[in-house]
């Protein structure tokens, strides 16, 4: 059997997901490995996402670890299953892989949700705005590189233009709104292009301004994708280091609760266009 060198963020997941229910069971990989009849390189091998698990083993695994939820049982089966081959993969090896598991995670998302202070969030940038956050960066980017990491974002945008358009919610600082990360022109097109977005039935879109009183959550960035259940549900933040995707269901948790506080304290979405309608009309 031939291992991934680079399992995607989906398949690592499926493995964790996997390696938390042989846990919950109190069983040792080696006894997992016993009750399936493989070795436990094998379940090393599925939990660390390095190979694949067909349906009929991953049931069986659920059997021995005494699973009863069939939903999650299913869901799982559906992510082993899956053999997509998105637009993102013609990226692979020209980007990071974050960028490609970003897309994928976008791809199969229920719903996505984003919160930002700094910057417009990435599914509705204009493809200048996007460019001159590209350009910003240090060391700078040959100029290959960074056409491709804009054609990547600007493709990101399909899971709410598709005919079957994925439900989006963006919560927005005024901040983000003011930055002119482009020129005056790209910040007046930036501007006109969330307003022309936010009308769709699908997507909302929240701004909390700056005189709002009480409010101390600007370092509550994320972004937020819905799974096929609440479990599987992954949260996403920027770090130091690059992006972390977030999956454990107490941080799951916490962070829809987060969500939930942050758009509380948002303008509701015809107020919020009126007061990007005022932004734009003072460019």
């Amino acid at each position: 059997m031939v291992l991934r060198r680079e399992p995607t963020a989906r398949q690592v997941r499926l493995a964790v997901e996997l390696r938390r229910l042989r846990e919950a069971a109190g069983l040792t990989g080696r006894e997992a490995a016993a009750l399936l009849g493989v070795s436990s390189t094998q379940i090393n091998q599925i939990e660390y996402g390095h190979t694949g698990v067909s349906e009929k083993r991953l049931r069986s695994l659920a059997a021995h670890y005494a699973c009863m939820d069939e939903a999650f049982i299913d869901a799982l089966v559906a992510m082993a299953t899956d053999r997509t081959r998105g637009w993102w993969d013609s990226y692979r090896c020209a980007l990071p892989s974050s960028f490609l598991d970003l897309a994928e995670l976008e791809h199969h998302a229920t719903y996505r949700r984003d919160v930002e202070f700094l910057h417009v969030p990435g599914l509705l940038q204009t493809e200048d705005y996007a460019r001159a956050v590209f350009s910003y960066r240090v060391p700078a980017l040959p100029s290959e590189d960074l056409e491709l990491r804009v054609r990547h974002r600007m493709q990101r945008k399909v899971v709410i233009e598709r005919p079957e358009p994925t439900p989006y919610e963006a919560v927005i600082h005024e901040a983000a709104l003011r930055i002119r990360v482009g020129n005056r022109t790209a910040a007046r097109t930036q501007l006109a292009r969330i307003l022309e977005v936010s009308e769709a039935d699908h997507i909302t879109v929240r701004v909390i301004p700056f005189d709002l009183d009480g409010f101390a959550g600007a370092t509550n960035a994320m972004m937020y994708a819905g799974g096929a259940l609440p479990k599987l549900d992954t949260a996403m933040r920027d770090g130091p280091q690059g992006s972390a995707f977030i999956d454990s269901e107490a941080q799951l948790g916490a962070f829809r609760a987060l969500f939930r506080k942050v758009e509380s304290a948002s303008l509701d979405p015809e107020r919020s266009r009126d007061f990007i309608h005022q932004l734009a009309k003072e460019l």
